[in-house]
């Protein structure tokens, strides 16, 4: 969870000639499958196509973060660059220290939804309750589940010689010997 706090605002409305002072805000955010899902709900279309968003669509979707429901839009429109980058960089975590190597050359990229997520969370039975994880821990889990899922992967001969060669070699400066 994010926590930010937007600064408040003092401005002159002409229409009415009345100073007009807006508080400091604190709001919660949580960047989720949930969250998403209530976006591309509204949008209808993926959220996480790599595609740029209009100004709109990311105020929106930081409205979709908050937790309190409630959170008033009108607040939103006062972040700061320096919230926006807050925001930017807690999603962009990766909130796990799992990795994964590279070694399987690239497929075809799937449009990833919300719908295609929740499919796999149930593929893999994981709870729902996981939903509410921060988004790159969940698909952290899906990729975890994926792997383990998928038979241990062959190796050639190639690669069976050069470990037996290895293993031979260890051996031998193990036990002293010439082979």
């Amino acid at each position: 969870m994010l926590e930010i706090t937007i600064p408040g605002l003092e401005y002159f409305d002409e229409e009415t000639s009345e100073f007009i002072y807006y508080d400091d805000a604190t709001i919660q955010l949580e960047h989720s499958l949930v969250s998403i899902s209530k976006w591309e709900s509204k949008w209808c279309k993926p959220f996480l196509d790599g595609k740029n968003k209009t100004l709109e669509e990311i105020l929106d979707y930081v409205h979709c973060m908050c937790i309190d429901e409630k959170t008033d839009k009108g607040v939103l429109t006062r972040l700061t660059e320096d919230n926006l980058k807050s925001i930017n960089d807690y999603i962009a975590h990766p909130m796990t220290a799992t990795t994964f190597s590279n070694d399987k050359p690239g497929k075809g990229r799937e449009t990833i939804t919300s719908e295609v997520i929740y499919y796999w969370m149930v593929s893999f039975n994981i709870p729902f309750e996981c939903q509410y994880w921060h988004l790159n821990r969940l698909l952290t889990l899906v990729k975890v589940c994926n792997i383990k899922n998928n038979p241990p992967k062959k190796m050639s001969r190639q690669e069976i010689l050069a470990r037996n060669k290895a293993l031979n070699e260890a051996r031998k400066k193990q036990f002293q010997t010439k082979g």
